[in-house]
């Protein structure tokens, strides 16, 4: 089953064109920065966008930074809103539980593809970011936001990691959509579903009032990967970041399988 999932994922045309749209945000500001060389005021717009015109091997990371707050949680809260509630609204989720494949099998099977769709995105955006990066900016020995520069090994890490928490980091908007998903038989109705928790969670961490709640938000730590081209590296928001999301993603995941383990499956 979960080789069929996978094979649904690569052939359908329209994972593709969502990962298209979603290079394509990166592409179009990368050739502008290129030919106005106009870039955000230092501490505005995007992160690290500022210091691609000096060197292009930020761009995979500012890539991710350009896609992160919005469209790419968009597409892992719709394609995870899918998962179960697609095969529900298609009536097939009963004649997939009537092989003998048990329900937790199946919704292993459908985190896993929202996890490589998720693996997948992320790196085509960040391979797209570098090619691009690379070929209108050039490539360079890495000076950090605090201005050292560092040696080239040391950036390829500090990149690595980036793109990690980025992964990891919509690995919890996957959780979250995924049990949506196994709440209603709407994949639309999930994936706004999922949606609208990120909006709340961004709305919350705006409001000065809602200040004991933001450390706990699930949005809070997603554009704290610019504390890693720090110099010295600023661990404490990048650790948090990546154990809030852990905990959603055991969390929601827990809950979507005793909710999927126990629901009466009539389509």
């Amino acid at each position: 089953m979960l080789r069929v999932e996978l094979y649904k994922l690569i052939v359908r045309p329209r994972t593709w064109l969502i990962i298209a749209v979603l290079t394509g945000l990166p592409v179009v500001v990368g050739i502008l920065l290129k030919v106005t060389g106009v870039a955000p005021r230092p501490g505005t717009g995007p992160p690290l966008l500022a210091e691609v015109l000096s060197n292009g091997s930020l761009f995979p990371v500012a890539a991710l930074g350009l896609v992160l707050p919005l469209f790419l949680p968009v597409a892992v809260a719709m394609v995870g809103g899918e998962a179960v509630a697609g095969e529900a609204a298609g009536g097939t989720l009963r004649y997939l539980l009537i092989r003998p494949v048990s329900r937790g099998y199946l919704l292993l099977a459908k985190l896993a593809t929202v996890s490589i769709f998720v693996v997948l995105a992320v790196l085509v955006i960040a391979g797209v970011g570098f090619i691009v990066g690379a070929s209108l900016f050039g490539v360079h020995p890495l000076a950090t936001v605090s201005g050292q520069t560092v040696p080239a090994q040391d950036a390829t890490l500090r990149i690595f990691v980036a793109v990690v928490f980025a992964m990891v980091s919509m690995l919890g908007v996957a959780a979250i959509a995924i049990f949506a998903s196994v709440l209603t038989d709407s994949p639309v109705g999930a994936g706004l579903g999922a949606i609208a928790v990120l909006v709340c969670s961004e709305v919350l961490d705006l409001l000065d009032a809602a200040a004991v709640l933001k450390p706990y938000l699930p949005t809070h730590y997603w554009l704290s990967f610019v504390d890693i081209f720090r110099f010295p590296i600023l661990w404490h928001n990048v650790t948090r970041g990546f154990l809030i999301q852990g905990v959603y993603i055991l969390i929601f995941l827990g809950a979507a399988w005793a909710r999927f383990s126990t629901k009466d499956i009539t389509s």
